[in-house]
């Protein structure tokens, strides 16, 4: 099968040049990643400063379903205006929302502006993907690709510990106000640079209709993921209402793809095979790996019996493994024409050792289960880059926002449904799925379950884990390797 014949040679760009671009979308997107761990370790602060508990995962809930939604939207929109002004606007939104979020006086507030403040983050980590898609081949991205697992790690180990600082020795605002120079930091960087961008733009329109199908129904799924055997039951009416309603208008919005005269996600990207592997292979890994992030610190803690500090602290491995991945897998990308066996090699591993994990972690010594949780995000860290990589590489220039910002919507919404299977597990296996949010009280839930019955249940969480890898290892043995095409190529054959 031939590929498209596109015009897809980078502007050159000199190494200063670059480097100053990339410095400026590391920025941009440690402003998304890092918001995404910061917040989590101050809510007891919060709550008990601005009053109204009940209230408080919205915090959490609000930027999750506003930057979820609106991911589509930004791709489309840097397709049509060029990827710089949808990036100022995107960063001159989250610092606006920070701004309103450090200034909240009440939980109502803060949760609208975090609300606000996900509009912005939606575009951040999508729009600079792409952008390293215009200045950079395929396989010279695949040298920067660290760099934004890179961004990930450092947001999954500093979040915690400077929302924890934060909170306790100056304010709980202090999470939001250093977004701030971060942001204004971002801007700088890529305001003039971004110039220099290629415009692979052609003439397009949003199919606004077709938009607000897509936010609506994402919204309603999240929600329903969100508060199910969480704040609800997973039968009750509010949980069954908002999965109908959300998939009723999922069903409106694939019927406008077909029928609309430019959908908002060309229905030619979501057919394309690597397009598709792509993403729910990485779906999958990442989904998996960010249940695990969760609720492996509740196995060290109720299980292993480590204090809070020291579980946040072996955690550390989990991401060390995730970047050692990434790098792994972009370096091969260089080599290799067949870049997709180390990957699937790696996952293969991750595998096994989520079933070892399985039926000996409680038997196993702790330096054991560090190594182990370095080889098991070893492989899902060679996910990432590659399925970024490869779907690019797969659309003309035109479309290489959508397709982007895609992969990104449809890997977020994926993820939370294997994060609320995680969560269902965690919460039923301990005997605490009672709906009362105790998934934000994660002290009550280790001290009022028995170890041995915890333990039990984390069988079942790590057998859940295997299975997603090994959904993600078939995905990954679907996609079809095409030629990666480096400098001066403007063509390429499958």
């Amino acid at each position: 099968m031939n590929a498209p014949h596109r015009a897809d040679v980078p502007t050159r760009l000199n190494p200063a040049e670059i480097r100053s671009i990339i410095i400026g979308l590391v920025a941009a997107m440690l402003l998304a990643a890092l918001d995404q761990t910061i917040v989590a370790t101050a809510m007891p602060t919060i709550g008990l400063e601005l009053g109204n508990a009940e209230n408080l995962p919205w915090i959490v809930t609000a930027y999750l379903l506003a930057s979820t939604a609106v991911t589509p939207l930004y791709g489309k929109l840097s397709d049509i205006h060029g990827r710089r002004i949808v990036l100022l606007v995107a960063i001159a939104i989250f610092s606006l929302g920070s701004l309103l979020c450090a200034l909240a006086p009440t939980m109502v507030a803060l949760a609208l502006a975090r609300g606000l403040q996900g509009i912005g983050g939606g575009g951040l980590i999508a729009l600079a993907q792409t952008i390293l898609a215009d200045i950079l081949s395929p396989k010279e991205r695949a040298r920067y690709q660290v760099y934004i697992a890179g961004v990930f790690a450092l947001a999954s180990v500093a979040g915690p510990l400077l929302g924890g600082f934060f909170a306790q020795h100056l304010h709980w605002s202090a999470i939001f106000w250093i977004n701030l120079p971060i942001g204004l930091l971002a801007f700088a960087l890529t305001n003039d640079k971004l110039r220099l961008l290629p415009r692979n733009e052609r003439h397009h329109s949003v199919d606004y209709p077709g938009a607000g199908l897509l936010i609506l129904s994402s919204t309603s799924l999240m929600l329903a993921l969100s508060w199910g055997g969480v704040r609800y039951h997973w039968g009750s009416v509010p949980v069954l209402a908002l999965a109908a309603f959300g998939l009723l208008v999922g069903v409106g919005f694939v019927a406008r793809l077909v029928t609309a005269p430019e959908p908002l996600i060309p229905t030619s990207v979501l057919r394309d095979r690597v397009v598709y592997s792509a993403t729910l292979a990485a779906c999958f890994a990442m989904g998996t790996l960010i249940g695990l992030s969760i609720y492996v610190p509740i196995f060290l803690e109720g299980v292993v019996g480590l204090s809070a500090s020291q579980s946040g602290a072996a955690m550390v491995p989990l991401m060390v493994g995730t970047v050692a991945g990434a790098t792994l897998s972009s370096r091969s990308m260089l080599y290799f024409q067949h870049y997709k066996r180390i990957p699937l090699a790696a996952l293969t591993l991750s595998v096994a050792v989520c079933g070892l994990l399985a039926f000996e972690s409680r038997e196993l010594p702790l330096w054991l289960l560090e190594i182990l949780f370095v080889l098991l995000s070893l492989g899902i860290g060679t996910v990432l880059p590659l399925s970024t990589i490869v779907v690019q590489n797969a659309v003309a220039p035109h479309q290489l926002g959508i397709a982007t910002a895609s992969m990104n919507f449809f890997r977020s919404l994926g993820g939370a449904l294997i994060v609320a299977i995680f969560g269902t597990l965690v919460l039923g296996g301990a005997g605490r799925n009672d709906g009362a949010g105790i998934a934000h009280d994660m002290a009550a839930l280790i001290q009022g379950a028995d170890a041995g019955q915890l333990g039990l249940t984390f069988r079942l969480v790590f057998l859940a884990a295997s299975l997603g890898l090994i959904l993600a290892v078939g995905c990954l043995s679907l996609l079809e390797e095409r030629p990666l095409h480096g400098p001066g190529t403007n063509s390429r054959t499958a």
